[in-house]
């Protein structure tokens, strides 16, 4: 009897972890194990690949007399899920001495049907970067994973649709018919580097749609030029969630290395749709979600909405009504972009670079301020729904907007505004402005909202109007620090708009216009 290896990985969190399959197999009554902390799925292996082998024309491990033993190192990382079965089919095989090929350099993923199909597995493109890390060169994945993974370069990627059609592909045994003559089998074709197609998206909702608004309108395309938070209050009906839907609208396209993280996201957690992530994700969670689903966890950490967001929107509608203790988790991911998760067995830290748009009514019945309809909320209920956004959360939100009720007579106007596309293109120079700069300050490509403070004063010059303008309001209205720097943000991305260089008094006022209301925060 023989002893056989080769590699895949095994997702961990949202990156991958090299794991080494050994086959041992020696003379004995016959007996099965797979070791290596396994869970349920993988025990289930043994069937699943015994069924495999034996319906790809070899002979079935469970046909023979004999001890198979497997083991999925490094043994103290728990091995999950199904993509270790092709890896582990051709290990035995190998070990058996049915066939023969050199597993140096080459990795197997992929789930076993019975009939020896393969079937799709989740994170693919995160398992490949994994390999492209440790130097591999060939990596075998199910065929409907491979215009994902084609996205990263420099690693050989073959799609396969059956166990048999890899083993012909990788076996270099000498197979001779009874006339002596070698057998030809057929090679598996390498999947070409995938382009990215950018289609144009069609928009449930354009901002064209909407009627009036158009100083909320203003507020949403400085938070799409900048990536600032933004929060939409007013009372219902006044189309705070149509501005949201819209606001999709005019974000621009994510860059190359965005589509990598936000695919990579989406496909371990297993909501990618298409090959890619092209355009910026959109997660409106519904306000009862459980603190796990929204920020991430459970006993084994995975990703929450905050993460699966990430490079795109965070919708939360009716803000006060979540979870205090989902409101109070969102300070470190709105002020360093990660979420930080710490369990018994083990931490986790996952990216969450997201835009905020919250929306909220003035109060629980939705009327305080409304000339027309009376505020019916005792004090108390009053000054209980304020108090469920904390003083810190306000503090993160940059753009404060109130959404008022609209005209009738503007309603029943056939007068179209500005598409999205229009709006897109603006906010898209006056992204690539900041990128420009950025640049110059040998910084990532960062947007206004991720300026460092300790460069803010050098990165937004403040002429020297705008700087006593800042002051004297700073010390009138009492701001904290954070809010001091935020003001100094969003004045640097409304100057950008203006295409200025310098950040002047009247961008200054602008943004402080955006800050909260008294009535708001009581």
């Amino acid at each position: 009897m023989s002893f056989a290896k080769t590699y895949s990985a095994q997702i961990s969190y949202l990156k991958a972890v090299l794991v080494t399959i050994e086959v041992d197999i020696s003379r004995g009554l016959h007996a099965f194990s797979i070791v290596g902390m396994p869970d349920k799925s993988v025990e289930e292996a043994r069937d699943r690949i015994s069924a495999a082998i034996k319906n790809s024309g070899f002979d079935s491990p469970k046909s023979k007399n004999q001890k198979v033993i497997m083991s999925l190192a490094p043994a103290e990382l728990k091995k999950e899920g199904a993509a270790f079965d092709v890896g582990m089919a051709i290990t035995y095989l190998k070990a058996s001495g049915e066939i023969d090929f050199d597993s140096e350099n080459k990795m197997f993923f992929g789930e076993l049907s019975l009939d020896g199909s393969v079937r799709k597995i989740n994170g693919s493109i995160t398992l490949i970067m994994e390999a492209k890390k440790l130097g591999i060169t060939e990596v075998y994945l199910p065929k409907e994973n491979a215009v994902e993974a084609a996205l990263i370069s420099d690693v050989n990627i073959y799609p396969i649709e059956t166990l048999r059609e890899l083993i012909e592909h990788i076996n270099t045994k000498i197979h001779k018919k009874e006339t002596g003559d070698k057998i030809t089998y057929s090679k598996i074709k390498q999947q070409p580097p995938t382009r990215i197609i950018r289609k144009e998206t069609v928009y449930a909702v354009d901002i064209s749609d909407i009627k009036g608004q158009e100083g909320s309108k203003r507020a949403l395309e400085i938070a799409a030029a900048g990536g600032h938070n933004i929060a939409l209050y007013g009372p219902p009906g006044t189309g705070k969630t149509m501005l949201a839907k819209a606001f999709c609208s005019i974000l621009p396209q994510l860059t190359f290395e965005e589509i990598l993280e936000a695919t990579a996201i989406h496909s371990v957690s297993g909501t990618l749709q298409d090959e890619y992530v092209c355009q910026p994700p959109f997660r409106a969670p519904h306000h009862s979600a459980s603190y796990t689903s929204v920020i991430g966890g459970s006993s084994s950490p995975k990703p929450g909405e905050v993460t699966l967001a990430h490079r795109g929107v965070l919708f939360l509608d009716e803000f006060p009504e979540f979870d205090r203790r989902v409101l109070e988790s969102l300070r470190e991911p709105l002020e360093e972009g990660v979420v930080r998760i710490s369990r018994s067995k083990g931490g986790a830290e996952f990216p969450a670079r997201f835009i905020l748009i919250a929306a909220m009514n003035p109060c629980p019945c939705g009327n305080y301020g409304n000339r027309n309809k009376p505020c019916i909320c005792v004090t108390g209920s009053l000054q209980r729904y304020r108090q469920r956004i904390s003083g810190p959360i306000i503090d993160r939100v940059d753009l404060w907007v109130e959404v008022s009720e609209v005209n009738y007579k503007n309603l029943s106007n056939n007068t179209q505004g500005e598409t999205s596309a229009t709006v897109r293109k603006r906010v898209e120079t006056t992204r690539a402005l900041q990128y420009a700069r950025a640049k110059k300050f040998n910084l990532f490509p960062i947007l206004n909202c991720e300026i460092p403070s300790r460069i803010l004063t050098r990165y937004a010059e403040l002429s020297d109007d705008a700087r006593d303008t800042l002051t004297i309001s700073a010390e009138k209205l009492n701001i904290s620090a954070r809010a001091y720097h935020r003001i100094i943000k969003i004045a640097r991305t409304i100057a950008d708009m203006d295409k200025n260089g310098t950040v002047e008094k009247q961008h200054i006022l602008e943004a402080l216009q955006y800050r909260p209301r008294q009535h708001l925060i009581g």
